[in-house]
């Protein structure tokens, strides 16, 4: 059995030398039997790269800044992996009460703020105008009632913008796919204008922005400048009628390379929407960048040991100890990652599917991968920094993975490995 050669993404953090995989500095062997595995292994050069190369397109020519990078925390939450952001200068994009509360943690300004999300509870509403957010995103009529009704308890004021649904393909997986008429996200486009009128005569509502979210994993430019337009236009119109919008929130969304993917270079891709805002004569709005997948995506591997080789009449199974609950996208989305071995072998290559010890069929990581591998190496699957940890379970009581963050020549643990006994530390038999 042979497999068709996928090429693997451009990384910058993790590098292949004489065969060996590296991690910065170190040799992903070398963490492996420091810190076991599964493990999440972060590169901090690989982050602070990719936030550069949204901030250089942030700053015109005369050094004045023209958009701001909001990080969308829902791609990767830890800590470590925010306060690096922060520390970089960025605000942050949240769409749960947990996310906020993880961005007070490490200190994040509360104006460096949004709070978007399309459930939000009352709760969570008043836990966002008590820390004094810079604005709540608004997804539907019933929303907006309710964050009123939240801020008149309060006797606040509730900045918001409203998310507008533009009907437009992001051509990308239905299941990140959220700009369509038929998707649960956002106000949908002809109902904005008279939405914007309501809120501009609630009691406690500000309107201060407008904002707009098409999709994940967008690989081409084309659908933005679409979206951004019919933004532009209802922006327009709200001028019109004394309705004045002090920022624009373009949302994030930009893909990465998992194989054969070419998406936009970052920074021009960048340039390209905030000078498309320029000509349309609204420069003069604080713009909102709000990047996710494309600042972590590809700073992030997941190492998994092989347990064993299993040949098969129809598949070569290379069973390993990683599952879908440590990376749940290939099961969910049917998603690609690349897969390496982390040391030079000289096994035979052979056709394998890479599946986990979950008892599902859908547990597999990748399909017909050529690998020369033996029981007991270690593979790393490429691309895994983003919706990698913040979506593993505990399905079948399996502890998650540390995850550790690569400064150079060192290594830090940023989340400690879960014992078994921490999964039902919280649980109760009944009374005897």
């Amino acid at each position: 059995m042979t497999s068709k050669a996928i090429p693997l993404p451009q990384l910058s953090g993790f590098t292949e030398r004489n065969g060996n995989w590296y991690a910065e500095d170190i040799p992903l062997a070398d963490l492996a039997k420091e810190f076991g595995t599964p493990l999440y292994i972060y590169s901090k050069k690989a982050l602070t790269e990719a936030y550069q190369a949204y901030d250089k397109a942030c700053v015109d020519s005369q050094g004045k800044r023209r958009a701001r990078v909001h990080y969308a925390m829902k791609a990767n939450s830890n800590l470590a992996v925010i306060d690096c952001f922060k520390n970089l200068g960025a605000g942050f994009d949240l769409v749960s009460g947990g996310e906020l509360a993880r961005a007070l943690a490490i200190g994040a300004d509360p104006k460096s703020l949004v709070f978007a999300g399309v459930g939000k509870s009352a709760t969570e509403i008043a836990t966002a105008l008590q820390a004094s957010v810079k604005c709540i995103n608004v997804e539907s009529i019933a929303e907006l009632h309710q964050i009123n009704r939240v801020a008149t308890k309060l006797n606040c004021r509730a900045p918001i913008s409203l998310r507008v649904n533009p009907d437009v393909d992001a051509q990308t997986h239905p299941y990140i796919s959220t700009g369509l008429k038929g998707n649960k996200f956002g106000i949908a486009y002809h109902e904005v204008l008279k939405t914007y009128r309501e809120a501009s005569q609630l009691s406690q509502i500000d309107v201060v922005g407008i904002d707009c979210h098409i999709g994940s994993q967008i690989t081409t430019t084309a659908p933005y400048l679409d979206a951004l337009d019919k933004v532009l236009d209802l922006v327009a119109q709200l001028k019109k009628e004394g309705i004045v919008i002090h920022h624009l929130d373009l949302g994030g969304g930009l893909g990465i390379s998992y194989s054969d993917e070419t998406p936009p270079d970052i920074t021009e891709f960048t340039n390209t929407l905030l000078n498309r805002v320029a000509e349309r004569g609204f420069g003069h709005l604080d713009v909102v960048l709000e990047p996710g997948r494309s600042l972590v995506g590809n700073a992030g591997v997941l190492l998994t040991t092989i347990e064993y080789l299993k040949p098969g009449a129809e598949k070569n199974f290379c069973i390993v100890d990683a599952a879908m609950t440590e990376l749940m996208r290939p099961a969910l989305y049917e998603a690609h990652h690349g897969i390496v071995p982390a040391q030079k072998k000289t096994a035979k290559v052979l056709t394998y599917d890479v599946v986990g010890p979950v008892c599902e069929s859908g547990d597999w990581l990748g399909r017909d991968r050529d690998l020369a591998v033996e029981e007991g190496d270690l593979l790393a699957i490429l691309s895994a920094g983003a919706y990698g940890f913040v979506m593993a379970s505990n399905y079948n009581t399996r502890p998650k993975p540390a995850e550790i963050m690569v400064d150079g020549k060192n290594a830090y643990v940023i989340r400690a490995r879960e014992k078994t006994t921490d999964l039902f530390s919280s649980e109760k038999v009944l009374p005897k």
